[in-house]
């Protein structure tokens, strides 16, 4: 049996997608770039933490993230209008605001989500509009296969859902609003934790927050 498709044009483009995708994985199979950080396409209903991922779709009056909304026949669907740049830039340095851009010591120079949207949206990695909130909390570099730096997580959940899919379960949300950090439970270190060493988090984290410990050693 077929499986159902339906046809939408995205910034100009026509694309065909699965019933029930949803825009943001339409438009990324298309080779249409919708900038994101916490959207996993196996997951649902995702988290729509990052905000990024904002477009327009013509009839509508407000946007919606792409991550979160299904296609349909016929849909009409904008990725960069002057509303939908506005939103993702305010969020992109509100996001910013909170990280330690160090990229040049960072292990995922040049590998980084953060450095690729930084560019996508013509911004620069240090914010003019917003102070910087640094956070100073401590490394974790317990585990002998990789290093946890809490200050460079953007909160996107993926290290969160990978270890509930291939670890222990182990990795969490903890505190709230600008106080919440992904932690073990109790905030043991990773080596005391119940952690199976599958790694996955860190194949999933999609900025310098989780990376392979030999990656991690620069000094």
């Amino acid at each position: 049996m077929l499986e159902d498709k339906v046809t939408l044009t995205i910034d100009g483009i026509q694309v065909k997608a699965r019933q029930g995708e949803r825009i943001l994985w339409a438009a990324l199979d298309a080779g249409i770039y919708i900038p994101n950080l916490c959207a996993i396409q196996e997951v649902n209903p995702l988290l729509a933490g990052c905000r990024l991922c904002f477009v327009e779709i013509e009839g509508r009056p407000d946007l919606v993230t792409a991550c979160t909304e299904p296609v349909a026949e016929g849909l009409v669907v904008k990725t960069s209008t002057p509303r939908v740049n506005r939103l993702r830039r305010t969020a992109f340095e509100f996001l910013i605001s909170h990280h330690p851009v160090d990229c040049g010591n960072c292990a995922k120079n040049r590998n980084c989500e953060l450095q690729k949207i930084a560019s996508h949206l013509r911004l620069k990695l240090k914010p003019k509009r917003l102070p910087t909130i640094p956070r100073s909390l401590p490394l974790d570099s317990s585990h002998p296969l990789f290093i946890y730096d809490p200050n460079k997580c953007v909160l996107c959940g993926k290290c969160v859902w990978a270890c509930g899919k291939w670890g222990t379960g182990e990795l969490k949300f903890a505190f709230r609003g600008i106080d919440t950090v992904v932690s073990t439970f109790g905030n043991v270190p990773l080596i005391k934790s119940s952690c199976n060493s599958c790694v996955q988090c860190v194949a999933v984290c999609p900025v310098g927050a989780l990376v392979p410990k030999e990656a991690g050693d620069r000094g």
